[in-house]
């Protein structure tokens, strides 16, 4: 999920509880070699072992169209400590896709079965080498075919979000077009798409007939998911969120600085919107302000109407949060 899975959500997520594995914001490889510094920018967790500090493995994500340039980064990767390498050939967007990258490929199996080779080849036999799909392009008549490229190719397991790439994200999802998938390879399959609540998990479940899922927009706006499908726990509340939130301001804002803090706080609330109206709120509280200063004070304030007043942790964090802000 470009924009939105960087290492502060991947940290922050992780430490809840429930996720076994997370992948990066995807890189995009064309015809160079990257020096390390650009993938520690996508995967610093590359610097303790390719785990966040919760323990969970990352694997490193790669988007492109030639198998040269896409195995040579892959081996850099893999000898920086990647825990595995992840092969993206689901993005939708077309930017992406008029650059030969991502869903582009869904269009010639052969191409996902020659990239996915390549990497294989390249990187050590230790590490797995996964592959992230889409149904098809503009249908579904190649999902089969697309599912074996995968696996001829080396795939350690096949991700499947179940939409075209013309389909995007809009419902519903074809869970049942995975399990017509999953029956013609031996590898793990993993299914992907539109599971927002423990019951969608058990749905998917039911009807793509694969054990696991991967999920990515449902865990943004419920970040407790994973844990609740797990663990079988109770949904948290908005209101035990106050916490979270600072401290997901207080990271973003030393992982990168104001400016990305600001933006991020309103994407994360606009996102946890779909599972909390409290948090619709909030969003339009804030969605037109500027400055650090002026949407923690707003957030203190959402909190400091609708629940008891914040821990004295929590107010210690929003005023060293509105004194970095303003430094």
């Amino acid at each position: 999920m470009e924009g939105v899975v960087d290492p502060i959500v991947r940290e922050m997520w992780t430490a809840i509880g429930g996720i076994d594995f997370c992948v990066t914001e995807f890189v995009r490889i064309t015809s160079n070699l990257y020096p390390e510094k650009v993938f520690l920018r996508y995967a610093p967790e590359l610097l303790q072992k390719s785990r966040t500090t919760s323990g969970v493995p990352v694997f490193t994500q790669l988007l492109g169209g030639d198998p040269r340039p896409m195995a040579e980064n892959a081996h850099r990767v893999a000898e920086m400590g990647a825990y595995g390498i992840d092969l993206n050939f689901g993005c939708p967007a077309k930017t992406v896709n008029r650059h030969d990258g991502g869903a582009a490929l869904l269009k010639n199996p052969d191409r996902i079965f020659r990239i996915t080779e390549a990497v294989r080849k390249a990187v050590p036999k230790d590490k797995p080498v996964t592959v992230k799909v889409r149904l098809g392009f503009s249908d579904k008549s190649l999902s089969k075919d697309i599912a074996q490229a995968a696996e001829c190719g080396g795939g350690h397991w096949l991700t499947v979000h179940a939409r075209t790439k013309e389909e995007a994200y809009r419902p519903p999802a074809h869970w049942e077009c995975i399990a017509q998938m999953k029956d013609v390879v031996s590898i793990p399959v993993i299914a992907n798409g539109d599971i927002w609540t423990v019951e969608d998990f058990h749905r998917c479940q039911r009807t793509s007939q694969c054990e696991d899922v991967m999920i990515g927009r449902g865990l943004i706006a419920k970040p407790d998911l994973a844990l609740q499908i797990k663990e079988q726990t109770e949904q948290k509340s908005f209101h035990d969120y106050e916490d979270f939130i600072l401290q997901f301001i207080t990271k973003s804002l030393a992982y990168r600085n104001e400016s990305y803090a600001v933006q991020r706080t309103k994407q994360l609330t606009k996102l946890m919107a779909r599972t909390y109206e409290e948090s619709r709120g909030l969003f339009e509280c804030i969605k037109r302000l500027k400055t650090l200063t002026e949407i923690l004070k707003e957030v203190q304030a959402f909190f400091l109407k609708r629940q008891r007043p914040p821990s004295v942790e929590s107010k210690s964090m929003s005023q060293r949060l509105a004194t970095q802000a303003m430094l």
